[in-house]
């Protein structure tokens, strides 16, 4: 399928409408509103030691359950990186999908209570911010603060991530 951030067909007989899952353009975001994605998503103890072994990060806390479970916490941890991952994967369809440029950075990183395997992680995404781009025409930077709870409602991680948007036209102007 044509990767076309909006949607396209007619309405004439025999020609089905399609929509083209799309996230949103600069202009539809909306500072203060927020965005709780949806599914969650359970984190096993696969997920976590492939990402941690695809990711050359042989830490003991996320791998070696002897260790952990002499540590404080007594077991292994997911590892941060994978809960920073899963959030910004969970907000895809709803915020950027296909209307994203780039991701311009993260920022105030914070993992104030620990993801276990089996733990459930849900996140939201509040639009902290927005400017119209000085340099890009047809494109603005946006600001997103991301938190991740767990099942239990606990806030496990908290980020801002600044990312490069398409305006409506300036996504039209480019096709």
């Amino acid at each position: 399928m044509a990767s076309d951030a909006g949607s396209r067909g007619g309405t004439g007989a025999g020609t089905a409408r399609v929509v083209v899952q799309r996230g949103l353009f600069f202009e539809e975001l909306e500072p203060g509103t927020v965005y709780d994605h949806r599914p969650g998503r359970t984190l096993t103890e696969a997920d976590n030691v492939l990402f941690s072994t695809l990711t050359m990060n042989p830490q003991a806390l996320h791998l070696d359950a002897a260790y952990s479970a002499e540590q404080p916490f007594g077991q292994r941890l997911v590892n941060s990186m994978l809960t920073l991952a899963v959030m910004v994967g969970q907000s895809v369809g709803q915020v950027t999908q296909g209307t994203l440029v780039a991701q311009l950075g993260l920022t105030d990183v914070a993992f104030p209570h620990p993801l276990f395997h089996g733990d459930t992680l849900y996140s939201q995404t509040r639009v902290a911010g927005k400017r119209l781009s000085g340099s890009r025409p047809g494109q603005g930077i946006v600001t997103l603060e991301h938190t991740g709870r767990n099942q239990d409602g606990t806030v496990v991680a908290t980020f801002t991530r600044t990312a490069l948007m398409w305006t409506g036209d300036g996504y039209a102007v480019r096709r």
